[in-house]
């Protein structure tokens, strides 16, 4: 398909790239934390991986190479946003420290169950973000993108040892995180004391 698409049937590369559109969107925002950014970063890398096409090798799965080029996207827009300060749009300065309160839902049609998965996630997001960007990486690639650990390694461009390292120590210090916190969000269950 690669060499069809090189050949001229530029129409083939949409069929390429569908398999890893989800991945490729869900990589960045895991990243970049907001939709809108993931999109522009996963559109970014679909682009990138079409202009360099032509110097994709074949050493590794077309996929594995296509989620290299998103999570260096993912990079390098957080590098990005870290250097510049942005004002929003949607804000004026007038409203500045006021906070509107969202939309509620109806609570009656969530059950507590998923709540708590709700709360759970949210905690693991926040102790994922919160690891130092060498180990979330990895454990991003490794245990949520399910990557094997020479894919890891690839895309990393590191060596198959280090991942391995970089994802127990993530694993590590992501249950030193969760540990306490998830004894205090999963709430005990009622023992109900029969006469």
């Amino acid at each position: 398909m690669i060499a069809a698409i090189l050949g001229g049937d530029v129409q083939l590369f949409h069929e390429l790239i569908r398999p890893y559109e989800r991945r490729v969107y869900l990589m960045a925002l895991s990243f970049l934390k907001s939709e809108p950014d993931a999109e522009d970063a996963a559109q970014e890398a679909f682009l990138k991986a079409y202009r360099n096409l032509k110097n994709f090798r074949g050493e590794a799965r077309f996929g594995t190479w296509l989620v290299s080029i998103a999570l260096n996207e993912a990079r390098s827009r957080i590098r990005h946003r870290n250097t510049i300060r942005m004002e929003s749009l949607d804000e004026s300065p007038e409203t500045e420290g006021h906070v509107s309160p969202a939309l509620l839902r109806d609570w009656k049609e969530i059950p507590s169950e998923a709540l708590e998965r709700k709360e759970v996630r949210s905690l693991l997001e926040d102790a994922v973000t919160s690891l130092p960007s060498i180990y979330r990486e990895v454990f991003q690639l490794r245990d949520v993108e399910q990557l094997n650990v020479n894919e890891a390694a690839e895309v990393l461009g590191i060596s198959i040892g280090a991942v391995k390292v970089r994802l127990h120590r993530a694993r590590m210090m992501l249950q030193k995180i969760l540990a306490p916190q998830l004894k205090q969000a999963v709430p005990k269950r009622r023992r109900w004391a029969w006469s």
